[in-house]
């Protein structure tokens, strides 16, 4: 099958450099009109600059695309508004959004100030927040959105350093589980990318040969599966050269405990059993997981009955 994206409006947030740039650039070349947001610090969050941006429309513009930039901090949530507006009063509606801006403040916890915690935070999470927010009823009036939030491995499985950027990343997952079933009658869909690429937000982290082989350009190719039109929904799709996974959150079946036995120690004598990973099972909302242990719980007050 064929992906693109002509008639489609799409904002790239952080799309002035790397895994945001190689998205926008993509999304264009498939037809897409692309809003170019990049606010044009380094990556640490500090300085501005329209240039990048700029430079990215260039490009596209070039080539036969549409698209203008933006300059607006994600983490402000009126410049994010007036990017919304600007874009529906040049093209009347906004299709795709993928949350790609992001800083890193790297330091151990005992050595990290807290107002770095807070930075990356708002940029990470809160800047996904506000341009979803943004864009939201825009898409549940015109019955059609795809939304990509960027998370992380360091989210997901943990980084040593990065405990502002990890609880950040895996904030992000929490939003788009909400997000997705509060979208689905409105056919928004909301999907999560877990990348790793050879950026600079990476170029001090890992080696040159490592680099090399974690192109932008592989991870842009599941980024944009994730916002077409046939797109899954509510995935965390994993991408770093050339490879390709699904991150799933399970819950194990567990065990059930007598009201006699609800006791720390029974409890802490039954890990091996709620540990045991057999019969993984995947929840669709944190209502289907109240329901396992609530049939368990009635099951045991049934037997008591016959």
């Amino acid at each position: 099958m064929s992906i693109g994206f002509d008639g489609k409006v799409a904002i790239v947030t952080g799309s002035g450099n790397g895994l945001g740039k190689s998205h926008a650039l993509a999304l264009a070349a498939r037809g897409a009109r692309v809003v170019v947001n990049d606010v044009g610090g380094d990556r640490n969050g500090t300085g501005s600059s329209t240039e990048a941006a700029k430079e990215v429309v260039a490009t596209i513009l070039a080539d036969g695309g549409e698209a203008i930039s933006s300059g607006a901090n994600v983490a402000n949530y009126a410049e994010v508004e007036a990017m919304v507006k600007e874009t529906i009063a040049k093209w009347g509606r906004i299709d795709v959004l993928i949350n790609n801006a992001g800083i890193l403040r790297d330091k151990s916890f005992a050595k990290m100030d807290l107002d770095d915690f807070r930075l990356v935070m708002d940029v990470h999470l809160m800047g996904s927040v506000n341009c979803s927010k943004a864009v939201w009823e825009i898409m549940r009036d015109q019955n059609y959105g795809r939304i990509v939030m960027t998370t992380s491995p360091s989210g997901l499985f943990g980084n040593f350093g990065q405990t502002n950027y990890g609880a950040a990343k895996m904030a992000v997952v929490g939003l788009m589980n909400t997000l997705v079933l509060e979208g689905s009658k409105y056919n928004i869909r909301v999907n999560a990318l877990a990348p790793t690429a050879g950026t600079r937000m990476t170029e001090d982290l890992l080696p040159a040969p490592v680099l090399e082989l974690m192109t932008t350009e592989a991870v842009t190719a599941g980024a944009l599966v994730l916002c077409h039109d046939e797109s899954p929904n509510r995935m965390i799709l994993a991408a770093a050269a050339g490879g390709y996974a699904s991150v799933k959150m399970f819950e194990t079946d567990g065990i059930f405990l007598a009201p006699e036995e609800q006791n720390p120690e029974k409890v802490f004598d039954s890990l091996a059993s709620i540990k045991d990973a057999g019969q993984n099972v995947p929840f669709e909302s944190a209502g289907k997981e109240t329901e396992k242990f609530v049939t368990k719980a009635m099951a045991y007050v049934q037997s008591l009955k016959t």
